[in-house]
């Protein structure tokens, strides 16, 4: 096999994520649904030509896609035309985890030499199921979240089987938008499968083939390095827990341990979490996922890396309980996964802090979801709006505020204004919402409807209400969120957290406010002029300011005679849920 210098591995991996944002580009200006085109619900990727993901970005909630494929389809049997898709959770091992993501897969040939493959999968706002939308805090089963798709061939020698795709359009309430957003991502995918033969064509195929066993050499090697300089020999445990699954259950503790063996061997044991839910709030939990995780984290700033399925080769076994929260028996219900998977992150994070002794992010908050359905002008609508929160602080800074994990992307006030029926009355930043510390967390958002439909159902999903994000190093936990019907007036009423079925009429107002991260470090040691401008810009109330920083304002100017009686660090964060050893 040829071998790859060093200079051609750097631009092949720039013409590999450069044929990355090309596909990415393609989709989001080609598709229909608001939720791919504006929110950005969409991932791609490159893979060699075993099926190894070699270059992607930061999304590390997925596992193995191409083996799901290949246990129906062998590799040897695929030709030059062929494209693959799925969304089967249980079928693929959780390397897709809830059913509205649709992964299409192709393999790319050069000369009659398979030299890779391309994906593509997107968030496809409605699949069929209990509810418009597929995602509703009521399902109990995972068949009411919608069609199920097995690894299936959808065209062959570049044939399509267009029987499939009416069959799977037939079943959504939106039929024209599910079709739009198949070519779209149909038409994403061909082309990447083009850019990766043609980069096969310039370099030739073992170059190629050599620069992608390089890049998931490094990754392993350098998430495999940073992990040892992290992890001391022996057990590292961390735990946090999920508000409930919409049922009445809850809460649910995902229970970690990362154990370093004196020989360097890492293993991954979630084996102490709790039971599986009734309701949709499992996460199947693929394997890779732990290694996609820590990957992401370690990798941050490192120049000239991708994360890969080397992240996950550093984790050398991942142990799991069959029937528990992250590994559910079919056909517990997945869909609302992403609060799970967002707890999931934050306690990775806490294994970090313990194994650091607090030099690690403190915790984040799960990005909300609400959906608003009903019929309007004679045709149906449905409002699927993630929502930003507050992510946590950092040992050199505060965290970032506003985020939505996917694409940190809103839908801008004149598209929603223009497409649903709803008057957007406010929009900001959820003021108290972040944990106080040295480094404050992240705000979380506000948004306020007002209802022009005659009548709308509203489904809310939030988390970390009774369990908010946690701070580190002394820092206070991040605020929670809520959601609110006919806010100030008699007929106010709070939603429960997890809820579906909420009837609002015209004239109703519906205000979400979404939680913020948690802090780091001693709230006292801000300094008193920066506590000043968070008063300024809206992050925090004067009686905030005093009560957890102990700064008072007088006169526009930061007085700090109240830090004389420093509290103890215990008053300022909870741990309930966090048994954490070194």
């Amino acid at each position: 096999m040829t071998h790859c210098d060093p200079v051609t591995l750097e631009i092949i991996r720039g013409a590999a994520r450069a044929a990355q944002a090309e596909m990415e580009a393609l989709l989001e200006r080609t598709a229909m649904s608001a939720f791919i085109r504006e929110k950005k619900d969409f991932y791609t990727a490159l893979f060699d030509a075993s099926g190894a993901m070699a270059v992607g970005s930061d999304l590390p909630i997925f596992g193995d896609i191409v083996a799901p494929v290949a246990a129906q389809f062998p590799i040897e049997t695929m030709q030059e035309g062929d494209l693959y898709w799925y969304n089967d959770c249980y079928g693929s091992r959780g390397a897709v985890s809830h059913s509205n993501d649709q992964v299409f897969l192709a393999p790319a040939f050069h000369q009659g030499v398979r030299v890779g493959f391309v994906m593509g999968w997107a968030h496809f706002s409605d699949i069929g199921g209990l509810r418009p939308g597929s995602l509703s805090p009521d399902a109990t089963d995972h068949f009411q979240e919608g069609i199920i798709i097995p690894p299936v061939r959808l065209m062959r020698g570049g044939e399509t089987n267009e029987d499939l795709l009416r069959a799977f359009w037939r079943n959504s309430r939106f039929p024209t938008q599910s079709q739009g957003d198949t070519r779209a991502l149909m038409a994403a995918v061909r082309l990447g499968e083009k850019r990766l033969a043609e980069m096969a064509g310039r370099f030739g195929a073992d170059t190629l083939a050599d620069a992608l066993a390089q890049l998931l050499s490094r990754t392993e090697q350098t998430v495999r390095q940073k992990l040892k300089e992290i992890f001391p020999v022996g057990t590292t445990s961390f735990a946090d827990a999920i508000d409930t699954d919409g049922q009445g259950n809850g809460p649910f503790a995902i229970r970690l341990s990362l154990t370093r063996t004196p020989d360097d061997r890492f293993i991954l044991d979630a084996t102490a979490t709790d039971d599986q839910a009734a309701g949709p709030v499992n996460l199947l939990m693929h394997p890779d996922v732990p290694g996609m995780a820590l990957g992401l984290y370690v990798l941050q700033g490192t120049q000239g890396q991708v994360l890969n399925a080397g992240g996950p080769r550093a984790i050398d076994e991942v142990r799991l309980r069959e029937g528990s929260l992250l590994m559910p028996r079919s056909p517990a219900p997945l869909g609302l996964r992403g609060l799970t998977m967002m707890r999931l992150l934050a306690a990775f994070h806490g294994l970090v802090a313990v194994a650091r002794n607090g030099q690690a992010p403190a915790a984040h908050c799960a990005y909300v979801v609400i959906t608003l359905r009903g019929t309007a002008g004679g045709k149906r609508f449905l409002m699927s709006d993630g929502i930003g929160v507050g992510y946590g602080a950092r040992p050199f800074a505060d965290g970032t505020d506003a985020v939505y994990f996917v694409a940190q992307e809103n839908y801008p006030a004149e598209f929603m204004e223009l497409t649903y029926p709803v008057r957007l009355r406010e929009y900001g930043l959820n003021t108290n919402s972040s944990g106080a510390g040295r480094y404050r967390g992240g705000s979380g958002v506000v948004r306020e409807f007002e209802v022009l439909a005659d009548e709308a159902m509203l489904a809310v999903r939030i988390d970390s209400v009774q369990n908010p994000p946690w701070g580190v190093a002394g820092g206070m936990n991040g605020g929670a969120g809520r959601a609110v019907v006919n806010p100030g007036t008699p007929e106010e009423r709070v939603l429960a957290p997890l809820s579906d079925g909420t009837i609002l009429k015209r004239g109703d107002i519906f205000r979400i406010e979404t939680g913020g991260g948690g802090g780091w470090g001693h709230p006292f040691d801000r300094p008193a002029e920066e506590v000043m401008r968070d008063v300024q810009g809206g992050f925090i109330t004067p009686e905030a300011a005093l009560r957890d920083y102990g700064v008072a304002m007088l006169d526009g100017t930061p007085e700090t005679s109240a830090r004389a009686t420093r509290p103890a660090t215990a008053l300022f964060h909870r741990w309930e849920y966090r048994d954490a050893v070194a």
